[in-house]
């Protein structure tokens, strides 16, 4: 019996077709009550970039994906425990948890923030992970 259940799995030969990479990964885990959410950048689930060279459009596009990816998990956006958002520029900061704040409001997760020399990709400007719960049906 499986301890855990993959959403939307995929290999990285198909994702980052510029790189030469072959990892079998998937966008989110639920093990237990608990989601892990793959941290979720501008790009859409079929693989285009929204906002190019725009944050706070990148922030829009990963906050979706994430309410897709945990309603696909039995959980949604008022279930999150926490979050951890990478930004490649600092000045980037406002537009990025504005544009956040704007679909966690209410919630109030813990959150970690990081500045990173760079993403996986050039033009990805911000990565955001999420752990959310399920919760227990009544």
């Amino acid at each position: 019996m499986p301890t855990h259940t993959r959403i939307r799995m995929f290999n990285t030969k198909e994702t980052y077709p510029n790189q030469s990479l072959d990892n079998d990964l998937c966008q989110a885990v639920v093990a237990g009550n608990t989601v892990y959410v793959r941290g979720q950048i501008g790009t859409n689930f079929k693989g285009e970039l929204v906002g190019l060279g725009d944050p706070r459009a990148q922030t829009e596009q990963a906050m979706k994906n994430i309410k897709q990816l945990l309603e696909e998990a039995g959980s949604d956006m008022t279930h999150i425990v926490k979050t951890t958002t990478y930004i490649t520029d600092p000045r980037f900061r406002e537009p990025v948890y504005q544009e956040a704040g704007r679909w966690l409001k209410g919630v109030f997760p813990i959150s970690t923030g990081l500045v990173v020399s760079g993403l996986a990709q050039p033009e990805w400007l911000v990565e955001i992970d999420v752990i959310a719960v399920i919760p227990d049906k009544k």
